[in-house]
């Protein structure tokens, strides 16, 4: 069997449905129900949750997407959202009110205006991840907080758009090259995480099959296999309590510019 290339792959072969913006009551316990399933997602929410729930001033969410952590934020905060001029050929999001980021990378920001900025599992995808954090600094006022997620243990995404893996040495060493102090790496996540995540992702395509990517149908003979994708999805959020392991979901990453 000839093999294939991977490097000419243009896409993925299945790939879970966009986020959507959360609004109402139905749209919230949908939400809450992903997070449950997907082990990234409810990482995510639960590492963020506490932080922007204490947010002030304004805060840049940098590929924001569908903006999902929006309603976290206190009442009075500033929120601006940014992201590539691309997200919707790319990625599958077009929000309104977003301001873009063009090919030259630099975003269109005053210098020191933000009081936080928030990148969630977007620097995997950026080209020059540097030039990314050099105009992050730019735009943060002095003693503002970067808050950064990266996925570690998880599949090849938004093929072909999908560059980078992260570790805590890498991650350390590129915030301080770009001038910021105090770097905290917390794991989300470990090896049983690990495990209950990619026997979901094994499972999931056979409860969930896709004609296309991202366009799912329910295969009967997949509801079989239900009960067993609530238990590992269970267990999942279980593990997600426990202590951190080396190797895990992925890293959430807080800084600051000094003052």
């Amino acid at each position: 069997m000839t093999k294939e290339n991977l490097a000419l792959r243009t896409s993925e072969r299945w790939r879970p449905p966009t986020f959507e913006p959360v609004v109402g009551w139905r749209a919230r316990v949908g939400a809450a129900v992903r997070r449950f399933f997907d082990l990234q997602a409810g990482s995510l929410w639960r590492d963020l949750s506490p932080v922007l729930s204490r947010a002030d001033g304004t805060l840049v969410d940098v590929g924001c997407g569908a903006q999902p952590y929006r309603g976290l934020l206190p009442t009075g905060t500033t929120y601006v959202g940014l992201d590539t001029e691309r997200a919707q050929e790319d990625f599958g999001y077009a929000m309104p009110d977003v301001l873009t980021i063009g090919d030259d990378g630099r975003w269109p920001l005053d210098d020191a205006r933000a009081e936080f900025v928030l990148a969630t599992e977007t620097l995997e995808h950026v080209v020059d991840p540097p030039a990314f954090l050099t105009e992050a600094y730019r735009c943060m006022r002095p003693g503002a907080r970067l808050i950064l997620t990266v996925p570690f243990a998880a599949r090849w995404h938004y093929v072909p758009h999908d560059y980078w893996r992260f570790t805590p040495s890498s991650l350390r060493l590129l915030l301080e090259q770009a001038g910021f102090e105090q770097v905290v790496v917390h794991g989300r996540g470990n090896e049983q995480t690990v495990a209950c995540y990619k026997l979901l992702a094994l499972l999931l395509p056979a409860v969930l099959p896709q004609r296309e990517p991202g366009a799912m149908r329910v295969r009967p003979i997949g509801l079989l296999v239900a009960p067993l994708v609530v238990v590992l999805a269970a267990l999942g959020n279980l593990s997600l309590r426990g202590r951190t392991g080396d190797d895990c979901l992925g890293f959430t990453v807080y800084s600051v510019k000094p003052s």
